[in-house]
């Protein structure tokens, strides 16, 4: 499956951005989808995941009841609303998919496809 991510860009602290990724090639609905981002100079770390029918969520301590994971899978599409920004939000968010049964939907490496990456700056 092929993920393009959009919606990036830059942001005063306390504002919000909507991310999407939208998928191709494959049935999108067979997917778990993810979120991750990697800040400059530091390592991936995960944001949020969404199981294939929407049902299940989870996310990042460091996010939670700031971003929302959502999906549509008429659109093929997966999104990240992220309210409240901070500058430490400031990251490459990256979409991943997933294809189940994966029980650590955290871990990076149970991951098989992957977007290109999508810039989020959040100015203090």
């Amino acid at each position: 499956v092929r993920l393009q991510a959009s919606g990036g860009g830059l942001v005063q602290a306390g504002g919000s951005l909507r991310l999407s990724c939208s998928a191709s090639g494959r049935t999108f609905s067979n997917y778990h989808m993810g979120w991750f981002r990697q800040a400059s100079e530091k390592a991936r770390e995960f944001v949020a995941r969404i199981s294939t029918n929407g049902d299940y969520t989870y996310y990042a301590d460091s996010v939670k009841g700031r971003f929302t994971i959502s999906r549509d899978n008429a659109k093929n599409t997966v999104y990240l609303q992220m309210n409240s920004l901070k500058p430490e939000d400031t990251a490459v968010y990256y979409c991943a998919a997933q294809t189940p049964p994966v029980i650590a939907g955290w871990d990076e490496r149970t991951y098989n496809y992957w977007g290109q990456g999508t810039l989020v700056t959040v100015s203090s």
